[in-house]
């Protein structure tokens, strides 16, 4: 694996803008002041470990997405493989294409695989400041284990996940 260095818990958040598996653009920007942001950068759509993730976050939806945060999830993929994958596993939160140029938003937070042409699993939560208060990062065949950001969302607003 060729990837830089992740970024570190207290340092500010690179902005982003990418597109949405249904073709509108989102970014940290626009919840600035108002929600944290939990980004979930992961290898390819359509593979096996990315799928269980994705469907961890689509079974409990309500600990992604809420009045306290919002979960985006990130790929080099094309926006379209990614529209075909959100409808045939009814992921119905943002899938964000980092497909072009391909990478960028990747690289800004320290996990792209230079090698390979994509992301490693690398997952941060944002505060509604901008700044990165909880990391998690594994190679691209180690799935991840979502309750370390539970207790880093709760320790964040206060409101406890399941």
């Amino acid at each position: 694996m060729n990837a830089s260095t992740p970024i570190e818990i207290g340092s500010r958040a690179p902005d982003f803008s990418l597109v949405t598996q249904n073709g509108d653009r989102r970014g940290l920007a626009e919840h600035l002041g108002v929600k944290n942001v939990l980004l979930v950068f992961y290898p390819f759509a359509f593979s096996g470990i990315c799928t269980g993730e994705l469907s961890e976050i689509r079974d409990h939806l309500e600990d992604f997405e809420s009045e306290d945060v919002q979960a985006y999830a990130v790929s080099c993929d094309p926006m379209f493989a990614l529209r075909g994958w959100a409808d045939q596993e009814g992921y119905f939160f943002p899938l964000l294409s980092d497909f072009w140029p391909h990478g960028e938003v990747a690289r800004a937070y320290g996990v792209f695989d230079e090698e390979r042409g994509m992301s490693i699993r690398g997952t941060f939560l944002i505060d509604t400041e901008g700044i990165v208060r909880w990391t998690l990062v594994h190679g691209a065949g180690q799935g991840r284990d979502f309750d370390g950001y539970r207790a880093a969302l709760a320790d964040l607003t206060g409101v406890s996940a399941r």
